[in-house]
């Protein structure tokens, strides 16, 4: 086979739209050799590679290897791909109901989403995935990860799984299913005290936290709320910044940096009236990421909530959808760092509880909430540091959930969480508007 020099102008012409109008573009003749070299290999693989390779294979492939080579969150998106990570934030995908992230070349389980086939099975967080059908996942991207482990409703996918603390690995049969994006549960744990997770952050998250709180306010006085955090891998920054708008009166939520002047942005709080101000205690450990390290270093720098559990993971970098034009791809690229209201990087370095309290595995059973040590810092090529259940009365008069001693009884966190609320007066630190 020949090399087509139409293919390598049409590759060209892809490599500019990829250079959006406004960013400067200093044509050098360095530059022009970085291009002379790219074809050269492009030819020598139409030429000598042991099977025939398409001209949308190796430009998807360059791209995918060109974004994935800067660190773990920047890629290039196809079609398919592309389609995946929009249902992923709206509305419901059929799959098996877990977070990933890639840490040097073994996909791994940030987080199963509760309630999912995943979950169900027994996928851990921190679990690696060895394999998905059969096919090897370490040169595969995550996206491609995903890709084949969605499926019809009702089909099966198996896992090769090695668990975090087992010398060999564990093939896992799971059914996929519809998950919908339900980001917000509650329930009262003793009468007035209110437990509000978030398992992530998507495009109906705040509306399904003010839901929620209006919800528990119609069974009794909120008296102080815990809102959990853990393994909450993230989401959409929008929805980060209106959860932290709904206990902030005013302030600085968070603020963005980048290299380019026009990715600096500051996201500050309204000064609305329907706030919520009962004193709060907030869950974190290792699994809370992104999103959750935005709400978490807000609402502890601005002393509205005491931080207790374990180390954030460390994820303070934005990554920017970029749509190609005149395509159904995209591009997802890091594009600026994340700084709490006092200034703070959490990249790599994550959020530091004001309360250190660790995970204390039950003896005699597994917990809902398990232990998760990988963080952004781990991860190949990361960036440094630049700088269920509503809650609704059982029936028997009562509004706590039947099942909260089961909860307290297996989960250390969240009974030194309810302690401590239950012992702070109302924050004479929350400034209200005149």
């Amino acid at each position: 086979m020949h090399f087509k020099p139409k293919a390598l102008a049409g590759l060209l012409l892809i490599m500019l739209f990829l250079c959006p109008a406004g960013i400067p573009q200093a044509a050098t003749a360095n530059d022009y050799g970085h291009l002379k070299r790219f074809s050269q290999v492009y030819e020598l693989i139409q030429h000598y590679y042991v099977r025939d390779v398409t001209n949308d294979e190796l430009t998807s492939g360059a791209l995918k290897g060109m974004l994935q080579n800067l660190d773990p969150h920047s890629t290039f998106l196809d079609e398919k791909e592309y389609k995946e990570m929009r249902e992923n934030t709206a509305g419901e995908f059929f799959g098996v109901g877990i977070e990933i992230s890639y840490e040097n070349g073994q996909v791994t389980v940030v987080s199963p989403i509760e309630d999912t086939p995943a979950y169900k099975a027994g996928v851990l967080a921190g679990d690696i995935i060895l394999a998905v059908d059969g096919v090897p996942t370490q040169d595969l991207t995550s996206q491609e990860v995903v890709s084949k482990i969605r499926g019809p409703k009702g089909s099966e996918v198996e896992l090769l799984v090695l668990h975090k603390e087992s010398r060999s690995p564990s093939q896992i049969r799971i059914k996929r299913d519809a998950i919908p994006v339900i980001s917000v549960k509650s329930r009262y744990l003793e009468d007035g005290y209110l437990w509000v997770r978030l398992t992530r952050f998507s495009e109906r998250t705040t509306q399904e936290l003010n839901n929620a709180i209006k919800d528990a306010r119609k069974q009794t006085e909120i008296k102080g709320i815990i809102l959990d955090l853990r393994n909450n891998p993230g989401g959409l920054l929008d929805q980060a910044v209106s959860v932290s708008d709904l206990f902030l009166y005013d302030g600085v939520i968070v603020s963005m940096r980048g290299r380019v002047a026009n990715q600096d942005k500051e996201f500050k709080a309204s000064r609305g009236r329907n706030k919520v101000n009962e004193p709060m205690v907030v869950l974190v450990n290792s699994g809370s990421a992104s999103a959750s390290e935005i709400v978490a270093g807000a609402l502890q720098d601005r002393k509205r909530a005491v931080l207790l559990g374990e180390n954030t993971f460390g994820k303070g970098s934005v990554q920017q959808i970029m749509p190609i034009p005149g395509t159904s791809t995209a591009v997802k690229m890091t594009t600026a760092l994340y700084y709490t209201p006092s200034g703070r990087s959490i990249q790599a370095e994550g959020i530091v509880p004001d309360l250190v309290i660790p995970f204390e595995m039950p003896r005699e059973q597994d917990s809902d909430l398990p232990k998760f040590s990988i963080r952004e810092k781990d991860l190949s090529k990361h960036l440094e540091n630049g700088g269920g259940n509503s809650g609704k009365s059982s029936g028997s008069g009562s509004v706590i959930d039947p099942d909260a001693a089961t909860f307290l009884e297996r989960d250390n966190q969240l009974r030194m969480g309810l302690q401590l609320v239950k012992s702070m007066p109302v924050l004479q630190s929350l400034q209200r508007p005149e």
